[in-house]
């Protein structure tokens, strides 16, 4: 069966006129359907002007009416942006590392109200830190990081809050000062703790030095007391000593003859001592003397032989000239 020719043509035209209509349905629905992921944000304009704002979800826009800008990140983003050469007040050129952390709050305003945040926010950043450490010297600038850190963030956050922009925080990274200053430094650092340690040296002498002289004068406190308690215990011990044997005589009841006796047998003891040149002998001698003359005496008469009267007194004057042959000892 023979088609004709233009029977043909309309079944061909109707064929790319379904592929055409199922090609335009295809892409008004991927214009008009608009899934917006979690943290993003997108800015719809309809006719070229704004319409509304696309939060995370399921959407529908009107094709080839409405336009979708590309889509804004919430999340809170860190940028660090390259060394800046800032003046100090001391006329010191340091060179100075920045961080910022800043979030997106309003997609409207940082589509509309900046054309770049990203460069305005690193642009103001700058001016910023130089107005700052303008008016400090380097050593403040060193040790003020944290006071820089919050005008920082106190002048960023109120210049971008029109922009839709919230800058959370604003850090330092590093602060270098010149080679010659670094050198400088360094040397100071290397003096000072040469001195720190001259000074905790000289204290630990110091220390060491006390400790000692507290350690001598308690031994010397302690030696003291402790020989003291001695002679205490020695002179009791030599007092009860005394006690006792005077006790013992007493109780004993000893005569005269006795105690002559003892003391004639302690005379040569006496004698033998070298720095003893003059001693006296007691007028309580002669009467023991006499005594013991006495018992000699009767003890002779007892056995039939005669004593002489005068031996007692003999024996006293032989007694008194072998002391009295020591001669004295000399005079200072």
């Amino acid at each position: 069966m023979m088609v004709e020719p233009g029977a043909f043509l309309g079944q061909i035209f109707l064929i790319v006129l379904a592929i055409v209509v199922v090609i335009f349905v295809i892409v008004v629905l991927t214009r008009a359907v608009r899934i917006i992921p979690q943290a993003r944000a997108g800015v719809v304009e309809r006719l070229g002007r704004y319409h509304k704002t696309l939060t995370p979800g399921l959407h529908l826009l009107v094709p080839f009416i409405d336009r979708l800008n590309p889509l804004l990140d919430l999340r809170e983003q860190v940028v660090s942006f390259p060394p800046q050469p800032v003046i100090t007040e001391d006329n010191l050129v340091v060179s100075i590392d920045t961080v910022v952390y800043f979030q997106v709050t309003d997609a409207r305003a940082a589509t509309y109200e900046i054309a770049n945040y990203l460069v305005a926010v690193e642009q103001l950043t700058t001016t910023t830190l130089r107005n700052v450490v303008g008016g400090l010297n380097l050593e403040e600038a060193l040790t003020s990081r944290d006071n820089i850190n919050g005008q920082l963030r106190v002048v960023l956050d109120e210049a971008t809050g029109k922009w839709g922009i919230r800058v959370n925080r604003v850090e330092l990274k590093s602060i270098e000062p010149p080679a010659s200053i670094q050198d400088s430094m360094e040397q100071q650092m290397r003096a000072e703790r040469s001195r720190r340690a001259q000074i905790l040296t000289a204290e630990g002498t110091k220390q060491s030095a006390i400790l000692q002289a507290e350690g001598e004068r308690q031994s010397a406190i302690l030696s003291a007391e402790g020989e003291a308690q001695a002679r205490v215990l020695r002179a009791e011990g030599e007092a009860k000593a005394i006690t006792t044997v005077f006790n013992a005589i007493h109780e004993g009841k000893p005569d005269s003859p006795l105690l002559a006796y003892q003391y004639l047998q302690t005379l040569p003891k006496i004698a033998e001592n070298p720095s003893n040149k003059l001693w006296i002998v007691p007028s309580e001698l002669t009467e023991a003397l006499k005594g013991i003359g006495g018992a000699f005496g009767r003890g002779l008469a007892g056995d039939g032989q005669a004593a002489p009267a005068a031996a007692p007194d003999a024996m006293t004057a032989a007694a008194a000239r072998s002391a009295s042959a020591t001669p004295p000892a000399p005079t200072a």
